[in-house]
């Protein structure tokens, strides 16, 4: 018998609250399937925003890229929930003490302009462009409480909110060069240490947000006017180990800096 969304969501915020080292939850409570996965997620997030009013930010959508996918050894995209509260800004400061484990992920965002309704055929690319109201270089704020990455399988990580701690924006522009094409850069301390292209990102970062749509659609939810989305790191995590100043550039976009601190 597998344990209550709401219950496994109690056991998750107390966790989160003492510190624990992330360890797999699905299958020691009973669950099999992202359907279960996603109703211990959403009691979770809902546990995390008692006592708040305000909606949800918008959404993180994880391993889009080969790079990841390889690196967490799962080989599908996963979805998150952005809390309010948990958006920033170009310039700012995090301390990693304040984390389990601070990791930092470069994508690129996106802002709804309107309401992507229902609809009987999928979304692909081209379809869910012109709901994109805004994009920007972002940077994912991940918590994965030092986690053993070879105990890692979907389920645990999509319970768990698929680790996302908040995000870091950079100017929004509306209007923006062809996003498989872009080039991304990451600078840490002025050196640049990784880089990819807009296309490592499922050949277009619209591609997750097409997949987003749908994965929201099964569960009757859909993508709000003025919600953002994080669709996927271009290079892999990085894990601060000391104070320093990171900087994401992405051709034809502000370039996004954090300041990390002890």
């Amino acid at each position: 018998m597998s344990t209550p969304p709401d219950t496994l969501a109690r056991l998750l915020l107390e966790e989160h609250r003492t510190g624990a080292r992330y360890h797999p939850v699905a299958a020691s409570h009973g669950i099999a399937a992202p359907d279960a996965a996603y109703a211990v997620q959403r009691a979770f997030v809902a546990a995390m925003m008692e006592g708040r009013d305000d909606p949800p930010a918008g959404y993180k959508i994880g391993l889009t890229s080969k790079r990841m996918q390889e690196m967490c050894g799962i080989g599908s995209p996963v979805a998150g929930v952005v809390l309010p509260g948990r958006v920033h800004r170009s310039g700012v400061t995090l301390a990693r003490g304040g984390y389990g484990r601070l990791g930092l992920e470069f994508e690129i965002g996106v802002q709804l302009a309107r309401d992507v309704p229902h609809r009987a055929a999928p979304y692909d690319a081209a379809a869910i462009a012109p709901y994109v109201g805004a994009v920007c270089a972002a940077v994912e704020i991940v918590d994965d409480r030092s986690a053993d990455y070879k105990e890692l399988e979907a389920l645990s990580l999509i319970c768990d909110n698929a680790w996302n701690a908040g995000i870091v924006l950079g100017e929004a522009r509306d209007t923006w060069p062809d996003l498989s094409g872009v080039v991304a850069s990451v600078l840490w301390n002025g050196e640049r240490i990784d880089g990819g292209h807009g296309r490592d990102a499922l050949g277009h970062p619209f591609v997750p947000l097409a997949w987003l749509a749908g994965h929201l659609a099964e569960s009757g939810m859909a993508l709000r006017a003025g919600e953002w989305v994080l669709t996927g790191s271009i290079v892999t995590t990085r894990f601060p180990t000391a104070p320093a100043q990171v900087r994401f550039e992405v051709t034809g976009l502000d370039a996004v800096e954090i300041a990390v601190t002890d």
